[in-house]
């Protein structure tokens, strides 16, 4: 028998076995990169599922999720935008994340203090985007629910420290846990104050799961390799093998901008 031959016989099964070693193959080489002193943002592989599923039902998405209800103090073009710090920092950090997303919680973990600290100096203002890409890639729910939940965050007032809470409690990529609205709940208790019953309608709710939509749909358009994308002042400063960004180097950037 020909090797064509033998390929057209292979069950769809088959096919559907190989797909998922790859895919396991494409998982493990996401979680590979080394956060430390210098962490390398180099998400090729995840970037091209990422955008494809992003893209793909976009509009179809957007008709079924309802009306777009912005979140408190969203801004930017077409209010995608959750700020943080304050408006006269000279320098403007832009992260699009996905909170299940395993190199978005590196990244945290490596930045989290320097951008806090940046960003309570006054020196430097946060705008995060919310993306659901790994909704698309491996099944589920979590990235679009807690995207969610996080904008209800940001409607009381609160956005920074749920935003921490979330990627400190992240499941594995695989487990879909922040696909209940009740895990959600329970990790906002981490927050002092959050937990209202006006939180917990708006997470059962899924108030916002139409901009999170609209968010998404966005960065499925933008052209950008996967999450995280770090842009400082416009500029993409995460992923460079050849100049990997260091907390140290950020925070030089930004000083020097603010002198």
């Amino acid at each position: 028998m020909s090797e064509k031959n033998r390929e057209g016989k292979r069950t769809a099964r088959e096919r559907l076995a190989e797909e998922r070693e790859k895919q396991k193959t494409r998982d493990k080489r996401r979680r590979a990169f080394v956060v430390g002193g210098a962490v390398v943002g180099v998400l090729a592989l995840a970037a091209v599922i990422g955008v494809i599923a992003a893209n793909s039902g976009d509009k179809k998405k957007e008709a079924s999720a309802g009306p777009v209800v912005v979140p408190k103090g969203a801004n930017g073009k077409d209010s995608l935008a959750i700020p943080n710090g304050k408006e006269s920092a000279k320098s403007t950090l832009t992260i699009w994340e996905d909170f299940r997303c395993p190199a978005c919680a590196q990244f945290e973990d490596a930045y989290r203090s320097t951008i806090n600290e940046l960003a309570d100096k006054g020196q430097l203002k946060v705008e995060y985007h919310l993306a659901t890409i790994i909704d698309g890639n491996m099944g589920g729910k979590g990235s679009l629910r807690a995207a969610n939940a996080a904008s209800c965050a940001q409607d009381a007032g609160k956005f920074p420290p749920y935003h921490d809470v979330l990627y400190k409690n992240q499941p594995e990529e695989t487990n879909d846990a922040f696909g209940k609205n009740s895990k959600l709940i329970e990790l906002a208790g981490q927050v002092d104050g959050l937990v209202t019953d006006d939180f917990k309608k708006c997470v059962e709710d899924g108030e916002h799961d139409a901009w999170v939509t609209k968010s998404n749909a966005a960065f499925g358009k933008s052209g950008f390799q996967g999450t995280p994308t770090v842009l400082l002042d416009g500029k993409n400063i995460f992923g460079d093998q050849k100049n990997p960004l260091t907390p140290e180097k950020l925070k030089k950037m930004v000083e020097d901008a603010a002198k």
